[in-house]
């Protein structure tokens, strides 16, 4: 029995045939705007208190990196100044941004796109606020 087992595991092997690998071809690229919340909260768990606004920001930055595909990422005032509002120490927990993917105009620029993230006012909770995509 146990013997009949191994035998078809091998028959098995010797069947399947090799994977083949596939390329991808990279998506083109385009502008498009993004309205999500971000969880400030979980990004500067235990982080000194003299140092928590700044990484809230660079955090914001990173996550807008990573989302938009984008090296050059630009953070409003309207967002700074609404992450620096309760002081160096007490970072607001949630924030709602809309994240801009742009043509770079600059032909010296070795990006093609930037993004620029932008603070949207919430009133009330956060509650239920899903990701919207508005393509341009």
């Amino acid at each position: 029995m146990v013997a009949e087992r191994q035998v078809a595991k091998k028959d098995n092997k010797k069947t399947q045939q090799p994977k083949k690998k596939v390329k991808h071809e990279k998506k083109q690229e385009k502008p498009v705007t993004r309205e999500l919340t971000i969880n400030i909260h979980k990004r500067i768990h235990k982080i000194g208190i003299k140092s928590r606004a700044p990484r809230a920001v660079k955090e914001i930055k990173k996550f807008a990196q990573k989302l938009m595909k984008t090296e050059d990422v630009r953070i409003d005032q309207g967002l700074n100044k609404f992450m620096w509002s309760k002081g160096i120490r007490n970072v607001p927990y949630r924030v709602r941004v809309q994240l801009s993917k742009k043509p770079v105009e600059d032909e010296d620029s070795e990006h093609q796109f930037y993004t620029v993230v932008t603070h949207v006012p919430v009133l009330g909770t956060y509650k239920g606020l899903l990701t919207k995509t508005i393509e341009e």
